[in-house]
């Protein structure tokens, strides 16, 4: 394994026989099964410690195994019809989903303390799992004994299957070549694996990779990250592609699945609300309603994952706004926003760019690219949406709204415009006053985590200078 190293994950669809998918409801539940149990000692814990302060509460994750493990051989897990002490169906089922359980509820509550102290908005306290609304799901650590995995991915006579503890060889849909020539070379290792169960009747299987690094003949050299490309996302067009000369690259057209699909979630939504509660008819609803939210989310996905991997792969330099989607999604172009995918669309675009060596820059929140003219740079009147030209009073450059938007941003990594009330600049407050005792140093740029993960509201706002 090279130094460099990415984590990455694929994602595969199982096939299990009738035996097998008993089996893997059985994992599900015991690992629901010891979160609710681990819950229910902490809370347990909480109120002793109310009468008696000298009483510990597990809190992390460790504690809370051992907490878990000396209570699953206790009497009070149960007794069999042998008089066996403990937990008595806690052999039917792999050890790991129950510490793996446990440590997912002890994230939980480090979150929850963590938010508590820092005295910012305090996150929920974790609730137990019930089946009817939670995702069934566990998890596998890959261990390593005698230079053998526990998880094996394919075989000489089965290329399409994959060999978990405790479960057996299972069947598997798509193929493992691409997987198996990285592990055969050495090039990635197989950390831990999640199985999942789908509402519409599938079982997936994840599998969090640590790779190595891309081949330097697919990576960026410093010429490419030269000539910086603007994207612009948009409701129309999902994206529009331009240089900093204002010449248009591309456009990328949206699938739009959800309008699509729409009139069709009509239908099974009505359905569905038609059929008497607790019935067999209206699970069987349920499943297809949830059939086709699911191939709304993996159409969006698909298209969201290929075109980030190709412009990835093809621009050393990528320029994106950092748009507050938390605050636009209250607006009344939430379903179209949500059905464009703007947040996963840079989230993905940030990391991918990243394992190519390539560069991609924030051009901040309120970076007027809208206004500002790509020609001459002056900075206009905000222009509706129904106007689909851009044209500037200034010098009378005439270009589309969203090209020219794209080339603006690309022009963004060579601007320098200071905030809002900086000391001595030649800005003015919302009093049309000139604006004193603030620093006077230019807007720092939001980093790759910050993307599309900005408030509604910020203290802060910056303009362009004249």
């Amino acid at each position: 394994m090279d130094a460099l190293t990415r984590h990455t994950t694929m994602r595969f669809t199982l096939q299990p026989t009738a035996v097998q998918q008993q089996a893997l409801w059985r994992h599900a539940g015991g690992a629901r099964f010891a979160y609710n149990q681990a819950l229910r000692l902490v809370k347990d814990a909480l109120e002793a410690k109310k009468a008696d302060e000298s009483v510990g509460v597990p809190w992390s994750g460790f504690d809370l195994i051992n907490a878990f493990n000396r209570w699953k051989r206790s009497a009070a897990a149960g007794v069999d019809e042998q008089g066996n002490v403990g937990l008595a169906w806690r052999g039917e089922v792999l050890q790991q989903i129950f510490e793996e359980a446990v440590v997912d509820l002890g994230k939980g509550l480090q979150a929850f303390s963590s938010r508590r102290k820092a005295g910012t908005k305090a996150a929920g306290f974790p609730r137990f799992k019930k089946r009817s609304d939670s995702r069934q799901s566990f998890r596998i650590r890959n261990k390593e004994s005698g230079g053998r995995s526990t998880l094996q991915v394919g075989t000489d006579e089965e290329p399409r299957c994959i060999r978990l503890p405790k479960l057996g060889v299972i069947a598997l849909r798509e193929c493992t070549r691409r997987l198996r020539r990285m592990l055969r070379k050495g090039r990635a290792k197989i950390l831990f694996a999640t199985i999942s169960h789908r509402f519409g009747g599938r079982w997936t299987l994840s599998l969090n990779l640590e790779a190595a690094a891309l081949h330097q003949a697919m990576r960026h050299d410093e010429r490419a990250a030269a000539d910086p490309i603007g994207i612009d996302r948009g409701l129309l067009t999902f994206a529009v592609l331009a240089d900093a000369k204002g010449r248009e690259i591309e456009r990328i057209e949206a699938p739009r699945p959800l309008r699509s699909a729409l009139p069709k979630l009509r239908r099974r939504s009505r359905d569905l609300s038609r059929k008497q509660k607790g019935s067999r008819n209206r699970h069987r609803a349920r499943v297809r309603l949830s059939r086709l939210h699911q191939r709304i989310g993996n159409v969006r996905r698909a298209f969201v994952h290929r075109e980030t991997s190709r412009l990835a792969k093809t621009h050393g330099h990528l320029v994106v706004e950092t748009l507050s989607t938390a605050g636009l999604m209250r607006t009344r172009m939430a379903r179209s926003l949500a059905d464009s995918s703007w947040a996963i669309f840079a989230r993905l675009l940030a990391y991918k760019q990243a394992w190519r060596g390539g560069t991609l820059t924030l051009a901040d929140r309120f970076y007027p690219s809208t206004r500002r003219c790509s020609a001459c740079g002056e900075v206009g009147d905000a222009v509706p949406l129904s106007v689909r030209t851009f044209h500037c009073r200034c010098c009378g450059h005439r270009l589309d709204r969203d090209t020219n938007a794209a080339a603006c941003l690309a022009q963004y990594p060579g601007e320098q415009f200071p905030p809002v009330a900086a000391k001595q600049a030649e800005t003015q407050n919302v009093c049309r006053e000139e604006s004193a005792g603030a620093w006077a140093g230019p807007a720092r740029e939001p980093r790759l985590d910050e993307a599309e993960r900005a408030s509604a509201r910020r203290p802060r706002r910056a303009v362009l200078a004249a």
